[in-house]
């Protein structure tokens, strides 16, 4: 069968992808679009004799006769190139986060809708073994109708932000505020239960040392308390908080399922608990389950990060260009209902915890309320709307802050022998 021809915009986290199609039997990666020159020289050495084309400019990369685009660019701005590259009658599969302002929602949803190009967001979390294993079972009704939960993703990157950041001052991971990267946390139960979240109150962590040695400028963490449509209710955390984790738990109308806790050193993401009855109101005998779930096609995804899923979420992205409406994609629709509660908790953080209304952006006259919308943290976007990065205010940071993280990332890539390519390669991957 014809394998689908996919481009590549981003060649750090991109890398994930582009190994993908090297891999898989239904794609092919075709181009691959950096500004930096380092990043595709290194992608030419690890080509292998594929007929690949390499580009340093989007407007270029754009017109290279492929199917598809992946967007693993920065990610406060993979919505103005999904909506060209779609435009252009190429489908996307468009990395975190979506969008960064509603205008930019309200536009993609309609250019996805006009063009009936394919948009798939690319929130793998979603597909690593216990989450995954819950959305199949929660349609199972294995829990009855859900109720409550909670998520979290904490990252504390603190050790690895110069290698992240590279010392820039306008990077925006030191100018996102503290609940805009949520749908590592928030994503996985939306997708669970497919509810759409209907409002939403924030809170934000304060300002701790962490941040201001490394020069982020926002809150060290970010909540939201999101309410679906059904009346059930998700408290979800991310941020820098000092010790990392990643867990999912879902109460429903006749029980709860969860995944390990990291630090019960007990399968992590990859172990699942249940312990539901068979009907409402049974309260029987505890029928406790625990076990490791086995994904389809497990035996491919080795080498593949975060537990697999950067494999699952192409491949799905791919057997629906090829036709496969089972394929289990997250769509442009979905992708709202992930980070809408986070762009909103921010609103509601800074006017002092009110709870915020989240638009139905599959609504067309709610859309036109929003589609002038451009507040954000990001001065290139936001224009007179511009948000603080931090409820209390931007923080100023002295310039030393990233003179030195820069003088750290410039050290680490001497370390590794001496290539700022190579260094720069291996760090892009990272989330």
């Amino acid at each position: 069968m014809k394998k689908v021809r996919i481009g590549v915009l981003g060649a750090y986290r991109g890398t994930s992808m582009i190994n993908y199609c090297k891999r898989a039997d239904n794609a092919e990666v075709v181009a691959i679009c950096d500004k930096s020159p380092e990043a595709l020289e290194t992608q030419r050495e690890n080509a292998n004799g594929l007929n690949i084309t390499f580009y340093d400019n989007f407007e270029d990369f754009i017109k290279h006769d492929m199917d598809a685009v992946v967007l693993a660019n920065y990610a406060n701005e993979h919505a103005p190139f999904a909506i060209k590259a779609m435009k252009l009658g190429k489908h996307v599969f468009s990395e975190v986060l979506p969008v960064q302002t509603m205008k930019e929602a309200v536009e993609l949803i309609e250019t996805a809708e006009e063009t009936g190009m394919i948009y798939a967001y690319g929130e793998n979390y979603c597909y690593m073994p216990a989450p995954y294993e819950m959305k199949k079972l929660y349609n199972q009704n294995k829990i009855g109708e859900f109720e409550y939960g909670e998520c979290e993703y904490i990252h504390n990157c603190e050790s690895i932000w110069p290698s992240i950041t590279y010392g820039e001052e306008d990077h925006w991971r030191n100018n996102m505020y503290s609940t805009f990267y949520c749908t590592h946390s928030l994503g996985p139960i939306i997708h669970i239960t497919g509810l759409r979240p209907v409002s939403v109150t924030g809170f934000e962590g304060t300002k701790n040392e962490r941040k201001l040695r490394t020069g982020s400028k926002s809150g060290s963490f970010g909540i939201e308390m999101v309410t679906l449509e059904n009346g059930g209710i998700i408290k979800s955390i991310h941020g820098g908080l000092y010790s990392h984790s990643i867990w999912y738990s879902l109460y429903g109308s006749k029980g709860r399922m969860e995944s390990s806790r990291r630090d019960a050193r007990d399968g992590y993401i990859n172990k699942i608990y249940i312990n539901a009855d068979s009907f409402s109101g049974e309260y029987g005998e505890e029928k406790i389950e625990s076990y490791d779930p086995i994904h389809e096609f497990a035996d491919k995804t080795e080498g593949f990060g975060h537990g697999g899923s950067d494999f699952y979420s192409m491949y799905y992205f791919v057997e629906r260009l090829k036709g496969n409406l089972d394929a289990d994609i997250i769509d442009v629709y979905e992708a709202m209902d992930m980070f809408l509660p986070g762009m909103f908790a921010y609103r509601s953080i800074l006017d002092g915890g009110v709870p915020k209304e989240i638009p139905n952006l599959r609504d067309k006259a709610v859309r036109d309320l929003w589609r002038n919308d451009t507040a954000c943290t990001d001065p290139k976007v936001a224009g007179d709307m511009l948000q603080p990065t931090f409820s209390k205010g931007t923080p100023k940071i002295d310039k030393s802050v990233y003179d030195y993280m820069k003088k750290l990332w410039d050290e680490e890539c001497r370390k590794k022998e001496g290539t700022y390519r190579d260094m720069a390669f291996n760090q892009g991957s990272k989330k």
